[in-house]
């Protein structure tokens, strides 16, 4: 099966999840830093961010995921208000540019991730032997397997929990049985990136905190596709 690595540690989150196997609540903070030789800027918007547990409930501002469906809400709106300033309008879109997206997770696709493929642009992943201790909560080692066009492995080290929130985790680069406390990302010439939990608060979680925003329109996964391409197609005009 092929498998197509997106490479984007910071985009949007989107997550799907099994049933769930604790009755964890609370708050995972995350901090992200520059870990490789070469060090780099981290603007102060993008050095933290938290995921809201709510046992099989996962939040991160803009997307809530419960069993295996994922909801996610995608603003474009300042994006089609640039392109009109500046004269450019999209082929056949006429909204707004707010999306509420639902999907379903694939717990087969997400179990053919750990079985070892090779071939250029895929991944996946093999299981470390290293365990480690984070807040109180046993961390495994996991070892996400990239290639390029060339076939060079580019891994990706990643350190989970199977004691917080649902049973399989996915990240829009990170899909894991499990929950991520530590991600680290070689981005090559000496530089690497590492969100690492900074720390888990109990509690202070509610169903309500779970509900996404308002004046967001329902669209399938296909209906988005077809925008953002028209939306790409639009801005490249703005570079001619």
């Amino acid at each position: 099966m092929k498998k197509v690595f997106v490479a984007a540690l910071l985009m949007v989150l989107v997550m799907g999840a099994a049933s769930a196997q604790n009755k964890f609540r609370g708050i995972v903070k995350y901090k992200l830093t520059s870990t490789g030789k070469v060090d780099m800027s981290i603007p102060a918007d993008q050095s933290t961010m938290e995921i809201k547990v709510f046992d099989d409930r996962l939040f991160t501002g803009q997307t809530v995921q419960r069993g295996m469906n994922v909801t996610q809400a995608i603003d474009f709106s300042q994006a089609l208000a640039y392109l009109s300033y500046n004269d450019v309008q999209l082929e056949s879109y006429e909204g707004d540019g707010k999306f509420l997206i639902s999907d379903n997770a694939n717990k087969s696709s997400i179990d053919s991730l750990y079985i070892e493929d090779k071939e250029p642009e895929h991944f996946y992943y093999e299981m470390g032997n290293g365990t480690r201790d984070f807040f109180g909560f046993t961390a495994k080692e996991l070892i996400m397997h990239r290639y390029d066009v060339e076939g060079n492995d580019n891994p990706m080290t990643c350190w989970y929990t199977t004691e917080i929130g649902p049973e399989y985790t996915l990240l829009p680069n990170m899909t894991m049985k499990g929950f991520p406390l530590v991600i680290t990302q070689d981005l090559g010439e000496g530089r690497a990136i590492t969100l690492t939990c900074s720390e888990i608060v109990k509690g202070k979680v509610k169903e309500i905190d779970f509900v996404l925003p308002d004046g967001y329109k329902d669209a399938t996964p296909e209906e988005f596709a077809e925008f953002y391409k028209e939306l790409m197609d639009a801005a490249s005009l703005l570079e001619n």
